[in-house]
């Protein structure tokens, strides 16, 4: 199992909306780095949901329930998408800010490469972030 960030704007498409939602397609994006990222994913993956833009929270987990297909939004074939589906929310959002304060995860990809919208972690970055959602 491997495991992600996802990021998205809340305006556009919130954590709230995945839950209602149930599934959705992670699609949209537009970096290669990020649409190589999809591509990895797996079946069963956990996907960390960090709300962009507004409030820079990591706010709950999602797990892949489809791996990479063609992006809908799109007739090229060089960009793909995933199929997302609420798994829980965090105990407690995590801001950036108190990432950028631990130093566990100084090495994350949120601080490293802040433009990146789909993003690996490690399993002890995630485990960290989880603890931190706890306390």
């Amino acid at each position: 199992m491997k495991y992600w960030i996802a990021k998205s704007d809340p305006d556009c498409y919130s954590w709230d909306d995945l839950k209602r939602d149930k599934t959705t397609d992670w699609d949209g994006v537009r970096n290669y780095q990020a649409r190589n990222n999809l591509k990895e994913m797996k079946i069963g993956d956990l996907v960390l949901i960090y709300a962009s833009v507004t409030t820079k929270d990591l706010v709950g987990i999602a797990k892949v329930s489809k791996e990479a297909y063609q992006d809908p939004t799109t007739d090229d074939e060089r960009w793909v998408a995933v199929e997302l589906e609420a798994f829980e929310d965090l105990e407690k959002p995590i801001n950036l800010q108190k990432i950028k304060e631990t130093p566990e995860l100084q090495n994350i990809a949120l601080i490293k490469q802040s433009r990146l919208s789909v993003m690996p972690v490690t399993r002890e970055e995630f485990d960290k972030i989880i603890e931190m959602s706890k306390s």
